[in-house]
């Protein structure tokens, strides 16, 4: 399966058919690749995957009946509405997702986002160190910082960059570190990562590697340690990490569905700072390069099951998350007759 010319992408065995018993469809984001893309089923059953571009994209959010999703990007935050109703198809589609609004932040360095209550995006300002949402007449509207940030300030300090959202708000954000002067996340990328609790303040763990992609599922806290390539567990009460799954690459980006939890990985970057973290030398020791692309890994004793393997172009994926009920959607982007041609009307009544 080919996404451009210069990329290919393989897939284990099995993938088809995980997606095909799970009924979900992925959507996911590529950092420096500026794509976002959407994979699902054909009619033959093999993946096919539909993408648009959008520059530096990164966090993905989806509503809880998945017809709605809000990617963050360079400057801008898109909302994205599927157009087709239910049993519709267009062409291979059963969505289709087309670009219905954006709020202009500047390059804040948005990182990872949810949908509010109020149906507005809430994401991490990473560049102003704090949780913000959109609002009119300004880039945004700060929401909330940790306390050991003394100012709101365009320094990115801590280098705040993950959400998990419990019930459209907020409840814990990952940090590579706790420092608060410009930029000294840097000094602390191997085990100066933390946890905090949104609520009260609190740092409920650290001492965590590149932490990302925090998650509450069935009320337990899940993070990806980028930095020793692990994905685990946090115990809330006592801060500890429990890994339960190593990752063949740089892990950013988690999503879960029954008992499988989807990671993205990514090739590390030549230089420092993804240089002298334990990843490296796990990989080393596992005779493996990092790779791009997807794990599929089984929750119930940490094996994968499957796997998307990415190789080209694109060297990094930021975000990944799961589309239920939908088998093979798409995406209309911001030129073209798609976007000229395709009209979405509120339902007639009387």
């Amino acid at each position: 399966m080919s996404l451009k010319p210069e990329l290919h992408v393989s897939t284990s065995r099995g993938f088809p058919a995980w997606l095909h018993a799970n009924k979900v469809s992925i959507v996911f984001t590529t950092y420096q690749g500026g794509r976002v893309f959407f994979l699902g089923l054909g009619a033959d059953g093999r993946p096919a995957a539909y993408g648009s571009s959008y520059a530096r994209c990164m966090g993905v959010a989806v509503s809880s009946d998945a017809r709605t999703l809000m990617i963050a990007t360079e400057t801008q935050i898109y909302r994205f509405d599927n157009v087709l109703q239910n049993a519709e198809q267009k062409g291979p589609h059963d969505a289709l997702f087309a670009p219905h609004q954006t709020w202009i932040t500047g390059d804040v360095d948005a990182h990872e986002l949810g949908i509010g209550r109020d149906g507005l995006p809430v994401f991490a300002n990473t560049l102003f160190n704090c949780l913000a949402t959109v609002t009119p007449g300004y880039s945004f509207r700060p929401v909330w910082r940790p306390p050991f940030i003394s100012r709101l300030i365009a320094e990115d300090r801590c280098h705040l960059n993950g959400i998990a959202f419990d019930g459209g708000k907020p409840k814990y954000v990952t940090c590579i570190s706790g420092t608060d002067v410009v930029d000294g996340w840097r000094d602390h990328r191997a085990d100066g990562g933390i946890v905090v609790d949104v609520r009260s303040g609190e740092i409920i763990a650290d001492g965590l590697s590149m932490p990302h992609s925090p998650r509450l599922r069935d009320g337990t806290l899940w993070l990806l340690n980028s930095g020793t390539g692990e994905l685990g567990s946090i115990d809330t009460k006592t801060g500890r990490f429990d890994p339960i799954a190593f990752c063949s690459g740089y892990a950013r980006g988690l999503s879960f569905v029954g008992d499988y939890a989807i990671v993205g990985l990514s090739r590390a970057r030549q230089n420092r700072t993804f240089q002298g973290l334990e990843l490296e030398t796990a990989l080393e020791q596992k005779g493996v390069t990092a790779r791009c692309g997807l794990l599929v890994i089984d929750l119930r004793d940490g094996h994968v099951s499957d796997w998307l393997r990415i190789e080209g172009t694109i060297d990094e994926l930021f975000d990944v998350a799961l589309l239920p009920g939908l088998r093979c959607p798409g995406v209309i982007g911001l030129s073209g007759n798609e976007i000229r041609r395709t009209f979405a009307l509120p339902a007639a009544r009387g």
